[in-house]
């Protein structure tokens, strides 16, 4: 049977597939039967920039409102470390599954402008953080914020959270930049040390009995699956970043595929929040079969195998393809 062994982000893990980022979180008892599955590691829901510079907002109003009360106020001055600043019960659910968890447990950053917050990167390293996942979940809706500088803020996000921590920083994205290669060239450059590919954006429906937005949640499919695979497949090769496919991985084939595009781990989310731990059993040991039918030995015998880097002409290739496609459909 093939060997399950891979390496993420400079992180020896038994096996590729990875619980992400979720509720799961909060479920010690879910998060265990995982490990005992298979899973290779577990990625922790985010902590938002927008919740961390809130909370810190809200006590810093606090004593200020209180400095000048009175001529002795200055000796009533609290303590800061009175004030929940925004990361306190994250980083204790943090150390509470490193040490309940035999597997790396990567704490989730999500945000989309330098400043303070990030300062909240080192906290999670001294907690214990095997590494940081950066979450850079930023819509464009003004127009006067052009895809370059879009790109920039990002870009310096990136630098910022890298340069804080010594650990390793993996950065996940959306589908949606014009020139993905050239963007992950400058993620690179910024210090990250991997990429998942991609972040499922949240689409709201609309409620017109209400008249309202409808928030509900809906879980992922294989058929979102072939997007992540074309991400990878075409930066395979193309980047020094370790890569991990995230969204439509339900089966063992569906990670099988991200194997042989080229990923290195495979992260799986909805189909845990579905079936549960034992969904994550149940696409090990279909990958592995698949691939050691295959006659794959390892992992690394089977990465990358169905990549862009095997085309002659990339762009060639692709357009040719699409053409076929789109001639040949009946």
């Amino acid at each position: 049977m093939t060997d399950l062994s891979t390496r993420w982000l400079g992180l020896n893990l038994r096996s590729p597939l990875v619980v992400g980022a979720s509720p799961l979180t909060d479920d010690l008892g879910a998060l265990k039967a995982c490990v005992d599955a298979g899973a290779g590691a577990v990625v922790m829901h985010s902590l938002f920039e927008e919740q961390l510079v809130a909370e810190q907002m809200a006590a810093h109003r606090f004593i200020d409102s209180r400095i000048n009360m009175d001529a002795e106020a200055r000796s009533f001055f609290p303590e800061s470390e009175v004030f929940e600043m925004g990361s306190g019960s994250y980083i204790k659910r943090l150390e509470q599954l490193q040490s309940a968890l035999d597997v790396p447990v990567i704490a989730s950053l999500n945000g989309i402008s330098p400043g303070g917050w990030i300062q909240h990167a080192g906290e999670l390293e001294s907690a214990g953080a095997s590494a940081i996942e950066l979450n850079l979940y930023d819509l464009a809706t003004d127009p006067a914020d052009t895809a370059a500088t879009l790109e920039q803020r990002q870009l310096e996000v990136v630098r910022s959270v890298a340069e804080q921590v010594s650990i390793p920083v993996s950065v996940k994205l959306s589908p949606y930049y014009s020139a993905l290669p050239a963007f992950v060239a400058g993620v690179e450059a910024a210090g990250a040390r991997g990429l998942v590919l991609f972040n499922r954006f949240y689409q709201p429906d609309m409620d017109l009995d209400e008249l309202a937005l409808s928030r509900d949640v809906v879980l992922s499919s294989s058929a979102e699956l072939p997007l992540r695979l074309h991400g990878v497949a075409m930066l395979f090769g193309r980047t020094g970043l370790e890569m991990a496919v995230s969204g439509g991985v339900h089966r063992g084939d569906d990670a099988a595929k991200a194997i042989l595009s080229g990923a290195t781990a495979v992260q799986v989310v909805s189909a845990l929040l579905a079936e549960g731990p034992e969904a994550l059993a149940r696409i090990t040991e279909e990958m592995k079969s698949r691939l050691s039918a295959m006659g794959y030995d390892s992992l690394a015998e089977a990465r990358g195998v169905l990549s862009l880097e095997n085309a002659p002409n990339a762009q060639t290739w692709e357009r040719l393809n699409y053409a076929r496609l789109l001639h040949g459909w009946q």
